[in-house]
């Protein structure tokens, strides 16, 4: 497989530089080599060839990593499970693989029925970091994300899968990290955008910055931005909402590249953020975890294509297959909206142990003379004249409020237009005493005249898309992968 190859001939490459820092300590490429090769001494001890899964305690810290690249280079995958989640959550994730074991690098994880694994106690500093035979088909990694039952359904991506992913990222040249590159890794393990925060730097021998699990994030970032001179950014937009109050105070003309991923990304707050970063390619990416993380991106510049304030998905990658359609699945045409469906060989071999799931998900298609796979994403999207792409919304945030279809984003836009405040604004349904939809903003800002505002909106849009409830809370919920907790929301607002 082409990029464990590239990973084993990076790390050896790059021995005498730095790899990581984790918790104000720096580790080198060799620090990381020896306990990659202390764990794959572990992993033969204990192991059978058939055992393919391995349950991975998410911490942050060094031997974690190495665990990861351990696990690949015995041709295995891992499966990060969030040690701060309920145990019952995390029980269920583990049971579903019908793996015996666990690593853990503090050695303090507790399920019954598993064994756990830790780095071999040897003094023996030998380094083996060459890559057992892999097929392609084989896993690499599992994640696990909320389902709609109430139960995590496993998304499993396959070596194959990554190279394709890493192939087209490197494909047109617009995002190459160099050995120089001082580069933010923010997102737990158990987020797909953590695999492109520590794959893409191992890779060409430059240093990721973690951020500590218990630290403020937003003013983490601030610090390791501020005091290491980071030159590679990969953000959710909401942590730039978090900044903005010292965007006065952010000069980093050092940075190289600045991706974000994960949530909408509005115009109006970006142009006030690249004044930090002046000499950055800043990139909007897009694409959910069952396309292997990234699956179109757009590049930002002065006059950025927006709809509703909201910056474009762009076009798909290379090798990347995009279409929108309606419910019966027939492509709809440039200009009209519908939802967006992908295919290409990033995308995962389906939903783990969910038949339900991946018919409901999967299908496959006549497209330009073959039969190709798609995937449902659940986004409302549209292509434009340019074969731009435009996001419009989850399917299930298009509410319907007095029978009428409405899309939260415009709502949000508009409430936004005209308010002097650079606040964040979030449009949502909630249900009234009777059990009927109603609409309602929350805005993170202590108490204001919302008087323009209203009006505004009153003269943009029809009564029925008009929020019937404006509330004032400190801080938007967000969940550990940086996006707002809708459902923690509607609580608030009741």
């Amino acid at each position: 497989m082409n990029y464990i190859d590239n990973l084993q001939e990076s790390i050896e490459k790059h021995y005498n530089k730095n790899a990581f820092f984790i918790d104000d300590t720096f580790f080198t490429y060799k620090d990381l080599a020896i306990e990659i090769s202390k764990i794959r001494i572990t992993i033969n001890q204990t192991l059978n060839t058939s055992e393919k899964l391995i349950g991975l305690i998410a911490n942050d810290d060094i031997k974690t990593y190495a665990a990861i690249i351990a696990f690949w280079l015995e041709g295995k995958a891992y499966v990060p499970i969030n040690p701060e989640h309920p145990q019952d959550r995390n029980e269920t994730i583990l049971k579903s693989l019908e793996t015996n074991y666990i690593f853990d690098s503090t050695e303090k994880a507790s399920f019954h029925g598993f064994t756990l694994l830790f780095p071999s106690k040897t003094n023996n500093e030998n380094i083996d970091i060459k890559a057992n035979s892999i097929k392609e088909n084989d896993l690499a990694y599992i994640l696990f994300t909320s389902g709609s039952t109430g139960t995590p359904k496993g998304v499993p991506i396959t070596y194959n899968n990554l190279n394709a992913f890493i192939k087209a990222i490197n494909f047109d040249g617009e995002f190459k990290l160099n050995s120089s590159d001082r580069c933010l890794q923010m997102f737990e393990l158990t987020f797909d955008f953590s695999v492109v925060s520590y794959i893409f730097p191992l890779l060409e021998g430059a240093c990721i910055y973690t951020v500590p699990r218990h630290s403020i994030k937003y003013f983490y970032i601030y610090k390791l931005i501020k005091v290491h001179q980071l030159t590679v950014l990969s953000l959710v937009p909401s942590i730039i909402h978090y900044l903005r109050p010292y965007f006065e105070e952010i000069k980093a003309p050092q940075v190289r590249y600045c991706s974000f991923g994960g949530g909408v990304l509005y115009n109006d707050i970006i142009q006030d953020w690249n004044k930090c970063i002046p000499n950055s390619k800043t990139f909007n990416y897009y694409g959910p975890t069952e396309n292997t993380i990234y699956s179109s991106y757009y590049k930002l510049n002065k006059e950025n294509k927006t709809h509703n304030g909201v910056i474009s998905i762009g076009r798909p990658l290379n090798e990347v297959t995009y279409i929108i359609i309606d419910k019966n699945n027939k492509e709809v045409p440039i200009g009209k909206s519908g939802e967006l469906a992908l295919s290409s060989n990033q995308l995962t071999p389906g939903y783990w142990k969910n038949e339900q799931k991946n018919k409901a998900s999967f299908f496959f298609k006549e497209y330009n003379e073959e039969s190709l796979r798609f995937y449902k994403t659940g986004d409302l999207c549209f292509r434009d004249s340019e074969n731009d792409y435009i996001y419009l919304g989850r399917i299930d945030f298009q509410v319907k409020i007095r029978g009428f279809r409405i899309e939260l984003s415009e709502v949000e836009f508009h409430a936004k237009s005209k308010c002097v405040k650079k606040v964040n604004m979030v449009a949502i349904d909630i249900l009234n005493d009777l059990g009927n939809a109603e609409l309602a903003l929350a805005i993170e800002s202590e108490v204001f005249d919302t008087s323009e505002i209203l009006e505004n909106m009153k003269e943009k849009m029809p009564d029925y898309m008009i929020p019937a409830h404006i509330k004032f809370i400190k801080e938007l919920p967000y969940n550990s992968n940086g996006k707002i907790d809708r459902n923690q929301l509607r609580t608030y607002l009741k």
